[in-house]
């Protein structure tokens, strides 16, 4: 299990308080003990906190840019077909650095869009930023085996893989 956190502030003037995501983050260590990753671009924040199963090399790291760096993502989880999909991405010219299925997530995505989540199974919950066209795509796996708690406030979205993970920010209300 993975430890997944993020923020999106909906002004794009107005940069996410990277100081409250990387708490959240921190909130949910329990979560992922081989490591820890953070990432911000102005009005976004993504935390990942590290469980290393399928790849455990530290170019499988998160929060994980793909090809266009403008896109980042943050999973929970295995797509258990990860192999099937990289093989068919691979026949059409994708080169993979890893032998990671967060990877072939986002290769999925420069692909085929959010019609890719149709082609995806196993067991898992991800965030992931599309910074071109500044969509945060948020989802999980159909049975919803990992958890994907999300808050929307006057100012945004924060999401994280446990909801304690929203007690990092102050303006926060229960």
């Amino acid at each position: 299990m993975c430890g997944i956190a993020g923020r999106l502030n909906f002004r794009t003037d107005a940069p996410v308080d990277l100081a409250i995501v990387r708490r959240m983050g921190e909130l949910l260590a329990h979560r992922g003990p081989d490591g820890e990753g953070i990432w911000q671009d102005g009005a976004i924040g993504l935390a990942h906190c590290r469980l290393a199963i399928v790849d455990l090399s530290d170019a499988a790291r998160q929060p994980m840019a793909a090809e266009d760096p403008r896109i980042r993502v943050v999973c929970n989880g295995e797509i258990y077909n990860f192999r099937e999909l990289r093989a068919e991405l691979e026949s059409r010219g994708h080169r993979f650095r890893t032998r990671s299925d967060t990877e072939v997530l986002l290769a999925a995505y420069a692909a085929w869009d959010v019609e890719c989540l149709a082609r995806l199974r196993g067991m898992f919950a991800f965030a992931l930023w599309d910074g071109g066209r500044r969509r945060l795509l948020l989802a999980r796996d159909r049975a919803g085996k990992k958890p994907l708690y999300y808050r929307f406030d006057r100012d945004g979205i924060a999401f994280a893989s446990e909801p304690k993970a929203f007690l990092a920010d102050p303006a926060f209300e229960t």
